[in-house]
Order: C-alpha cells, then structure tokens, then sequence
C-alpha cells in the first residue's frame, strides 16, 4: 500500500473514531442529564403529592381522590398509595390509551438500544406527628426519549458537518504533502531511468532531507560529467581539429567525406570545395610565422562564417594553406564558391595584406567514390591555380540519375509507394562484444515506379521531407518491423525522422500502435538523429516518456561530435548511442581518435548509455572499438556468423 494511502486511511480512521466516540460521549451525558432531571421531578412531584395528602386528615377515599387528580394531570407511568404498613392502598398505572398517547417520537430501535431509566420519587404522608404511609410517582419516560432523539440529531449533524469541513482541511494538507512527495518519487523513478532531475526542496523537513540528499547526489553526478565532457572534449579537439585553426583536421574531414558519401539516408548530393592560400612558403617569409598563422585562423574564420545556417557543413584545414569546403544538398540555398571568394578578399582587405586563393570546386552525387571527388577537386583548384589569384574552377564528377520531378509529382510517387506498400526494411547487423545479435538497423526502401528499384532513402527523403510525407513514413517503417518481429522474435531498430517529431500526432499514434502489440514493442529499437536531440530536445524527451515504458528502447544514431555538448543526456532517459562513422573510422591506427573513443565510451557508460559504433569498414577497426570500450559494432565490416 502506497503512502499516500497509508495517510488516507489513518486519517479515515481518525476521523471516523472521533466522529464515534463523540457521538456515543454526547448520547451518554444527554442521557444522564435527562435520567437525572426524570428522578428529580419524581421526588419533587412525589413531595408536593405527599404535602396535598397530608391535608385530607387520613381519609382514605379523599386520598385516593387526590392522587387520581394528580395522575390525570400528567404523564405518570404509575402513582401508588401506600399506609405504614407497606399495604397498597391505592395505586393508578397507565393503561394502553395513556401508553400510546404518552408514547415517545423516537424509532422503537433508538429507544430500545438506549434506555432510559425513570427512578422513582418516595414521599412520606403524615398527619401531624401520625404517619400514614407513603406516596410512590414514576413519569413516563418517553418526553426524554424524544429529547434524547432530538439531541442525537442534532448533534450527528452537527458532527457530520465538522467532519466534512475536517475531510476538506484533509484533502488539501494531502495534497500539499502529496506534492512533493511525488516530486521527490519522480525524481527517484527518473534516476533509475537514468534521467538526472533536481527538484526543489519542500518544506516538509524528512522531505526535505531526502530531496537535498538526492539533488546532491545528482549534482555530483552532473559535475562528474562536466569533467569527462570536459575531457573528452579536448580529446575530441586533439584527435579531430586542427591545432592552429580549430577546424577538421584532414584525417577527420575525410572521414566525414567519406562518411557523408556511403551514408544512404543522408543526402543524395552536394558540392565541395578546395581553398588554397596561393604561395604561402612566400607568405611565411615577408610576413612571418606569426601573422601567416593569423591570416589562415581569420580565413578558417570566414570559411565558417559564409557557412553558418547551412546544415551538414563540414569544414575543414588539409594541411598548410589548403582548406575544404563540404556542403550537402537540401532545402537550404547553398553558398556559391563566389560567397567564399567575396569574404575572403574582404578579409584579406582589412588586415592589409595582399595575400589570395584559389578555388577549386566539384559535385559530388550518390555512388561516386571519394578519390574520384577529392581527384576532380583538386583537378579544377590546380586549373584555378594556373589562371591567378582569386581565380575558381569547376569540375563535374557525374549527374544525378533521377528525373527532375516536381514537388507534386514526388507527392504523387511517394503517397502511391505508400498506399500501395511499395517499401522495404533492408536490414544490417549490430553485433556485441562477443559477436551476438544486439538488433538490426532496418533502413527504409521505397520502389518509387511499379517494378522499379526499392531506392534508399538518401533518393527520397529530402522530397519526402519536402512534401510533408516523412511521419507516415516512419510510421509504415515501424508497422513493418513490428510485423517482422512478430514473424521472427529478432530486435530491429527503425530511424525515426526530426521532422516525424515535430507532427503533434506522431508520437500519440506510435504509441497507440505499439500498445495493440505490447510483445513486439519489446523488440523495437527507435533511433533519433544527434542533431534532433540538440534542436528538439523537449520532443526527444516527450518520446521517450511515452515510449520507453513499453519497452521500447531509444537512443542516438550519427553521434559523436556534439556529445559533449549535449547536457540533455542527463534529462532524456536515453538507452544507447551511436557514434557516428566519421568519429570511429581509423581508430585501429589513430591512436588520438582511439583516445577520444575510450573517453567518449567511459562518459556514456557512466550515464548508464549503451555504446555502439556504426559505419565500421575496416576489420582491424573493430577489435580497437572494442578495446575502446565500445558495446557493439556495425557497418560495412561486421558480418554475422
């Protein structure tokens, strides 16, 4: 029984047996009071009597006559006469009709549950110094029945009223009571949700204790964090930045390149390009070391500038004065390699210095390798170099392969692969530690025309976001995992889109479909973006209250960069996370990247998370992720028995 309960029912007791032993104190003093005030007025009515017969000289007929006069003038149950030997002389009871008529107003039970005794008054008649006998009178007792039930009313009324005002006063210091303590209960259920809240104190004191203990714990926990965040940040900076600039380093932009490039739910196209500071040994030696490095941190400056509000940027510094530009295909204009030129000599104007670059740019489209788009890029900056400073050129790789459709004619393919169940979950493995199934990644393919390919998302998912289709395909992907799971009773996992978030009745409608299959839900894994969890926090955490007390595990996929920034950790109730490709590739020989891996694992394990490393490619890698700490892998590499 819960606490709270616990204090209702001693209160309904306590209240209950006030209630009761007020009543039966009350209906016991009333009826002592009345018994008392019965046996007063027999002995006074008893007295007067006696008086008026001391009067008639001892005639008995007189007698009589006068305790007649005195019986028909009251309610009496009896008067009796009698002489000084103790012989009834004369003696008038009550019959039936003076019964009924005396007869008290209270129910039969309440008289006979509570009587009420009528004592009798004694008197003595005398002539003179002659006794003559004595006189007895007994008074129905039906007049304090009626009283005693008039009062009990009364008083019942009274009680109950004092006891619902009391009910009232109750309820509301329950309810202050109750307060925080569920603050304090929820609290408690968030940390073994791995969710680290802190509330306020109440003012009850043992609440209040407990509370200051728990946030101090949390506190504690938070700091612990904010040391390893800290750390692995510069972890972080040391393995994937450029000392001099705080870009990318070359290393970790070429990961992200090729990342970017195999990923197929991300976009199906972008441009790159390569920003060469021309003659920069010249540079170093009339400027010298120091504003050479001050020129290049100002260009790293406005390469980042030019990109700001541009998603999927990635920047980053090649090596001495080259620099690269990754910019992916979306809904957002991208900048033209004239918008970086334009900053930069602006740049360069200001510091006074008669420095320039050269541009060299190429797309890049689905299925292109990444030597094939770093080749043409640099093919188009070494023409660009040839033609003089500031110069840019261009260089095409291939073409997208997809007709150029308009908005309404995606809607129509996509609504139609929908309602026709043109899609399909392709699976990958996600194996632990010791090679065991954790779950599978279930990515969606939809087959656009009737008999065509089942095409990755990275074709579709840019309209699909565009058309406002993106929820219901979401929603299709977890009814088809569901059904597999039914089929099999193997875990998948399903990415769940920002956007699909964002619908009000997405998470209402997930949650509904997952209650109708309660055993299945157990086996679902739903993964958000790192990037939706730092914009939308309050959404990520809204589906993991509804979610995971269905067993439905959640967690972050393309993790890594911005984890340590991500101070919702402690909030979200998250299960596991994903670090993402770029983070994770060449860990086998990088021994910084391996270092930032290890403290990016230890800081998760320590919030309670799950750590798996995705868009593994190299074998050796996935025996160093491993020795990283890292629960689980999965990509290209990992393979089931």
């Amino acid at each position: 029984m819960s606490l709270i309960r616990q204090i209702w029912l001693l209160l309904t007791v306590t209240l209950l047996v006030v209630f009761l032993g007020s009543f039966t104190v009350g209906i016991a003093t009333s009826r002592t009071y009345l018994e008392t005030q019965l046996r007063l007025k027999n002995s006074d009515n008893a007295q007067a009597l006696a008086l008026s017969l001391s009067q008639q000289k001892g005639d008995l007929a007189l007698m009589d006559l006068a305790v007649a006069a005195q019986f028909d003038t009251g309610y009496y149950q009896r008067i009796s006469l009698k002489d000084q030997r103790g012989q009834l002389v004369s003696n008038h009871e009550a019959n039936a009709i003076q019964t009924s008529r005396a007869a008290s107003n209270a129910p039969r039970w309440f008289v006979d549950l509570i009587p009420i005794d009528s004592e009798p008054g004694v008197a003595q008649v005398s002539d003179g110094w002659r006794a003559l006998g004595s006189v007895e009178v007994v008074s129905h007792s039906s007049f304090a029945h009626d009283q005693l039930w008039q009062g009990s009313l009364k008083s019942g009324l009274w009680l109950l009223l004092i006891g619902a005002l009391s009910c009232v006063v109750a309820v509301l210091g329950v309810r202050r009571i109750r307060r925080p303590l569920d603050a304090t209960v929820a609290q408690a259920q968030a940390l073994m949700e791995r969710r680290f809240i802190t509330v306020a104190e109440p003012r009850v004191p043992e609440l209040a204790r407990l509370t200051k203990a728990m946030n101090a714990v949390v506190e504690r926990l938070k700091l612990q964090y904010d040391d390893q965040a800290h750390q692995v940040e510069q972890l972080r900076r040391e393995a994937h930045c450029d000392p001099l600039t705080g870009l990318s380093n070359r290393t970790y932009f070429v990961a992200q390149l090729s990342a970017i490039l195999s990923n197929d739910e991300g976009p199906g196209s972008g441009r790159l390009y390569l920003i060469r500071v021309v003659d920069l040994t010249m540079m170093n030696r009339v400027l010298g070391y120091r504003q050479t490095d001050g020129l290049l941190q100002k260009l790293a400056e406005v390469l980042s500038q030019v990109s700001v509000g541009v998603p999927g940027v990635s920047t980053g510094r090649l090596n001495g004065g080259d620099f690269a530009v990754c910019l992916t295909g979306g809904d957002v204009p991208v900048p033209d390699p004239e918008n970086y030129v334009d900053a930069i000599k602006r740049a360069f104007a200001e510091r006074g210095v008669t420095a320039s670059v050269v541009v060299g740019t190429t797309n890049w489209v689905r299925g292109v390798t990444m030597p094939q788009v770093l080749a043409a890029a640099d093919s188009a900056l070494a023409r660009a170099e040839s033609r003089g400073g500031f110069a840019i050129e261009s260089n095409l790789v291939g073409s997208p392969t997809a007709p150029v459709l308009g908005e309404d004619q995606w809607r129509r393919r996509l609504t139609a692969a929908l309602n026709e169940d043109r899609m399909r979950l392709v699976r990958f493995p996600v194996l632990n530690r010791q090679s065991a199934l954790v779950h599978y990644e279930c990515p969606m393919r939809l087959q656009l025309e009737p008999d065509g390919l089942f095409e990755s998302a990275a074709h579709w998912l840019p309209m699909a976001l565009r058309c406002k289709l993106i929820s219901q395909v979401d929603e299709a992907a977890v009814a088809m995992a569901l059904a597999h799971i039914e089929s099999d009773q193997l875990p998948r996992g399903v990415n769940v889109s920002p956007a699909s978030l964002a619908d009000s009745g997405f998470v209402p409608r997930l949650r509904a479909r997952l209650s109708a299959a309660p055993q299945q839900a157990r086996h679902l894994w739903l993964e958000v973006p790192e990037i939706a969890a730092l914009e939308s926090f309050e959404l990520v955490r809204e589906l993991c209250e509804q979610l995971r007390p269905l067993g439905v595990r959640i967690g972050l996929e393309h993790a890594g960069e911005r984890l340590t920034r991500l101070e919702f950790l402690f909030e979200a109730g998250l299960d596991y996370v994903k670090l993402d490709a770029s983070v994770v590739q060449g860990v086998a020989q990088d021994a910084a990247c391996a270092a930032f891996v290890s403290g990016t694992t230890a800081m998760l394990h320590g919030l309670g998370l799950q750590v798996y490393a995705e868009g593994v490619t190299d074998v050796e890698d996935i025996a160093a992720l491993m020795e990283c700490g890292v629960d689980g892998v999965t990509g290209p590499a990992v393979k089931e028995a």
